[in-house]
């Protein structure tokens, strides 16, 4: 087991290691050497090089993810929220949500540029079919229309991900927030969480899949994190998902990743040869 997933269970045990701890796991982990290993000077690089480094308690004090922060900060970062492909113009929920996250996971949750992403959402992010949203700009409209009459469902699902980490990185209980959250999980409830409505087949790529970390995709992951943090599993509509996520399995409380994402700055945390360690340990504590 790589140093780094040591970290990551210690907190999702609500343990807290000590600084020197800290500083020889980091130091110790494979994984933490590959994702700081390289820098390419690219919007997307660093978003997706961020998402992996995100899932790793306490690497926000690294130089290497300092640098990728500032990037962010200067180049990302909006008044309006976390834009990656051409300014405010050109934000879209899915990126957003994504960064938004990953800021949290940083412990930057209060910070005015993760203030900003959540401002968007509380604002503009639809999680219901025939809305309309006042978001004036057209980058929403691209990629398959994020906020169209039927919003992008990598986008609710992104969001949803993205607001339970936010609610469990601060000490207080913002209301908006939990609402959004049940809106969001009603609307994804009402699919069985990844099907469609018209057929019952998957509503996208790869949202059937396994993946670490997460890229834009909706995957399995995504749904085992939200199913599991608000306590979804024994519902009705989360049967076929639950039944989903058993038969992955290959023994027992172990699962492979199916799909690893290609694009600059996205690593794959493991292979998909054999069982994975991140998703065989962290699957059941969500799950529990």
């Amino acid at each position: 087991m790589d140093s780094a997933l040591v970290l990551r269970l210690a907190v999702e045990d609500k343990r807290s290691p000590d600084g020197d701890e800290v500083t020889n796991l980091l130091n110790q982990s494979k994984l933490v050497a590959k994702l700081t290993s390289d820098f390419v000077d690219h919007p997307l690089f660093v978003v997706f090089r961020l998402l992996g480094l995100s899932e790793i308690p306490f690497i926000q004090d690294l130089p290497y993810t300092k640098k990728l922060l500032s990037y962010v900060n200067e180049n990302i970062s909006t008044p309006q929220g976390f834009s990656c492909l051409g300014g405010v113009a050109e934000l879209v929920p899915c990126y957003n949500a994504l960064l938004l996250e990953a800021y949290c996971r940083f412990g930057l949750a209060d910070s005015k540029e993760a203030k900003a992403a959540l401002h968007w959402i509380k604002s503009y992010q639809l999680f219901e079919r025939d809305c309309r949203t006042t978001w004036r700009y057209k980058g929403v409209c691209k990629h398959g229309g994020c906020l169209g009459k039927v919003p992008c469902y990598i986008g609710i699902g992104k969001t949803i991900r993205a607001l339970i980490t936010y609610s469990e990185s601060v000490d207080y209980t913002d209301n908006a927030v939990e609402e959004l959250i049940d809106k969001g999980i009603t609307y994804m409830l009402r699919h069985n969480m990844y099907q469609r409505l018209s057929s019952g087949a998957p509503i996208s790529a790869h949202i059937t899949d396994i993946m670490m970390p997460q890229s834009y995709a909706l995957s399995l992951t995504d749904l085992t994190y939200i199913a599991g943090k608000r306590k979804l599993t024994d519902k009705p509509e989360c049967a076929s998902l639950m039944k989903l996520i058993n038969n992955k399995q290959i023994s027992e409380n172990q699962w492979k990743i199916d799909y690893r994402y290609t694009y600059r700055g996205y690593m794959g945390f493991e292979s998909k040869i054999r069982a994975s360690n991140w998703i065989s340990n962290l699957f059941p504590l969500w799950l529990s």
